[in-house]
């Protein structure tokens, strides 16, 4: 996060002004935590440069990538103002680092070279390598559209429109956040396909394809690398293969396949290996329709690139299971590791668990916000930020309804939740993804 900053923090104030500026090239939606409504127009910086006079507003709250040429060549006249150089190149980059990255769009504004240096990527590795992490949460509670969330400043943000047809609106997706990319993964008519956002951008682009395409599988990310293992191929068959996603490349890596081919798992990272838990197996080599549910899990470890299976890793039966439904109707264990320890939200008895990696077991901690309502646990979502575990939902009745925010730092107590924000929505969430650079 950003607590802990050094004294050259101070240095931001000085020469870029206020970095509790609203000013932004996001699009905020006008709601405060409890979903009171309130301005985002604050002071203007004491600091500010003649040429920002002259641009609009509606210039100033589009993605950086909408920015004019007209604007570009205005910026060139300024690259040479001592806004760098009077303290120097390497000083103002350590000065930029630790502003909020909720500011960046306004320093993209002021010139050219600050604008190359945010869209480049470079200041997201700088901040990586510091330790200097903002996790925003993204999610979507309507088809094609998605949200973020700023906890620290408390903030709803919308992301530009996904460009997309009807049968990838219509398709089961899923999400995953790596570096500084949103990536969403569905179907079109004939193949699957994923949606890339980069924060870099403010836009979305298509195009990208897996080794071997897939859905239903489980995910997760550390810093600029993903692995995903697992789901469905095109024709239903259940998979044991996974694959390396590198954001900063863009290019994927095949990986060694599990000694299980499984489906409508979950994954995290946890002591730098990657996890793989439950789901659901083929019982005739992967063949869908079967229902088996899997209880066991498996470890990947990077530097040896093998798989060890772990027993009874899963923290539960699958309640759609246990209710004589099909074990599919259920949703994917809702797993998230802080200071990589294992968490899972048991949404039918509505308990948080925390899981010993000595005894291998399920320890019950505590309970899940009153109002995490879900239906077989579609429509929650659980996930670390940073150092404390979010739960997103709420309840709906009759085409209303609305969407709480509940967070607990697991190193401050026993599970205590905090409400970070409401806001009305009829859905539930569809998918949700948590970036930290």
């Amino acid at each position: 996060m950003l607590e802990g900053r050094s004294c050259d923090s101070c240095l931001v104030t000085r020469v870029f002004g206020s970095s509790c500026q609203s000013e932004s090239q996001w699009s905020f939606m006008n709601y405060r935590a409890g979903g009171s409504k309130h301005s985002l127009e604050d002071s203007e910086d004491d600091f500010r440069l003649s040429k920002l006079r002259r641009v609009s507003d509606s210039q100033r709250n589009v993605g950086l990538e909408q920015q004019s040429d007209e604007d570009d060549q205005a910026g060139q006249s300024s690259d040479s103002d001592p806004l760098i150089d009077a303290i120097g190149r390497d000083m103002s980059i350590n000065c930029i680092i630790r502003i909020s990255r909720s500011d960046y769009g306004s320093l993209a504004s002021l010139n050219r070279g600050f604008r190359s240096l945010i869209r480049s990527g470079e200041m997201y590795k700088l901040r990586r390598q510091r330790g200097v992490i903002e996790h925003w949460v993204y999610f979507s509670c309507h088809l094609l559209e998605w949200e973020a969330f700023d906890p620290i400043r408390r903030r709803w943000m919308h992301l530009p429109r996904m460009p997309s047809n009807e049968c990838f609106m219509c398709s089961d997706k899923e999400s995953l956040a790596v570096g500084t990319e949103l990536l969403v993964f569905g179907k079109e008519v004939m193949s699957h396909v994923i949606y890339r956002y980069s924060i870099l951008t403010n836009s979305w682009s298509s195009g990208m394809t897996m080794n071997s395409p897939r859905c239903l599988f489980g995910s997760a990310s550390l810093g600029e690398i993903a692995i995903l293992a697992g789901g469905c191929d095109s024709q239903g068959t259940i998979l044991s293969s996974a694959e390396m996603y590198n954001s900063e490349t863009q290019t994927w890596l095949t990986l060694p396949s599990m000694n299980k081919p499984r489906k409508l798992c979950s994954a995290v990272f946890m002591d730098g290996k990657f996890y793989v838990v439950g789901g659901i197996a083929g019982s005739n080599g992967g063949i869908v329709g079967s229902n088996d549910v899997l209880t066991c899990g498996e470890e990947y470890d990077l530097e040896a690139k093998k798989w060890t299976e772990i027993p009874n890793m899963s923290p539960g039966r699958n309640p759609a299971a246990r209710d004589g439904m099909p074990a599919a109707a259920g949703a994917p264990p809702l797993l998230a590791v802080v200071n990589n320890q294992l968490y899972a939200a048991d949404h039918s008895d509505m308990e948080l668990k925390k899981y010993d990696k000595v005894g291998k077991s399920w320890l019950t901690v505590g309970r899940l916000p009153e109002r995490a309502c879900s239906m077989n646990g579609w429509g929650l979502a659980f996930r670390a930020c940073g150092d404390q575990l979010i739960v997103i939902g709420g309840p709906r009745t009759s085409g209303e309804g609305f969407i709480e925010l509940n967070s607990w730092v697991p190193s401050e107590g026993p599970p205590h939740w905090d409400l970070l924000a409401r806001k009305q929505s009829v859905n539930f969430v569809y998918n949700c993804a948590v970036m930290g650079c």
